[in-house]
Formats: structure tokens, sequence, C-alpha cells
């Protein structure tokens, strides 16, 4: 019994691990960050194996938190950053007109941001993103849509300012 769990998870972490640590580092934009969240992904779902119905959405899920946090991480040291120096205003100027799609990405709402990283990061169908989200699937339509708007708004208005 032990043997063939222990083989399942050497089976599981090998077809999905690469993946998933390219699908953070294209998120944390850091290869070393990608593989630890990746890794620990893995290490909180074999800390819960037995109790996981759906391995990928569990890990999928798990490491989209674990961005999340590390955004949080990164934006709590810039703010301290700025806060440190005098060109305080320079650097919030060039923050705000810069018009990179995954800072976009990271200023979404929770509910907005989640169902895009599944869907068009992780490459997840609307399907699978509702059972992991627990939203129907019209509900994550209306999302991804809402998202793709303000996406759109603020790259406009990112743009604009750099003109």
């Amino acid at each position: 019994m032990k043997r063939s769990r222990d083989r399942a998870a050497s089976e599981l972490f090998a077809a999905l691990y690469p993946r998933l640590a390219g699908w953070c580092r294209r998120l944390v934009d850091d290869d070393e960050t990608a593989h630890e969240i990746a890794s620990e992904a893995f290490t909180r779902l074999w800390a819960r194996w037995n109790r996981v119905e759906e391995p990928r959405g569990f890990l999928y899920v798990t490491a989209a938190n674990l961005v999340r946090d590390h955004w949080r991480k990164l934006e709590r040291e810039r703010r301290a950053m700025r806060r440190a120096t005098t060109e305080a205003a320079v650097n919030a100027h060039t923050e705000q007109a810069d018009p990179s799609v995954r800072l976009l990405v990271q200023s979404l709402p929770e509910r907005l941001r989640t169902p895009i990283l599944l869907h068009y990061y992780a490459d997840m169908p609307i399907r699978e993103v509702s059972v992991l989200t627990g939203r129907k699937e019209g509900t994550v339509k209306a999302d991804l849509h809402a998202a793709r708007e303000l996406l759109r708004v603020h790259l406009r208005r990112s743009l604009d300012h750099t003109l």
C-alpha cells in the first residue's frame, strides 16, 4: 500500500512539477522563487495526500496562493523602500506608468485574479476553474470578462501616461 502510494506520488511529481514550476516562473519572474513555490505546493499536497481528490487542481490553487503571498511580500518591501528613500514620488510615478501585464494582473481583486491565473496562465478549461474555485461556469466566464475589461482599462491608462 505504502509502495503504491509512493509510486503514485513520484509519478505525479514527474508529470506535473516541470509545468507547475514553469507556470510559477512566468508569474514571479525568478527561477529560484518559482521552484520554492512549486516545491512548497507539492509538500502541502503530500501532507494531505489521502484527503485531496484533485491533486493537479490542489497544486495550482496552492501555488497561486503562494504566488499571491510572494507578490504581497514584494509589495510590502517596495513600500518600505519607497518610504526609506527621498525619491518616493519618482518611484511611485514610474510604477504607476508600468504597463506590465504581470503587475496589472497582480493588481486585480482576488475574485478576478484567481480565475485569470488558472485559466490563462495554467491553461485550465473554464469547467476546471469552476470546480477549483467553487463557482458556476457562468460566474467564472463573467469574472474572466470583468478581469479582461479591468486589465484593458488599466493598460490603456498606463500607456496614456507613458506617451
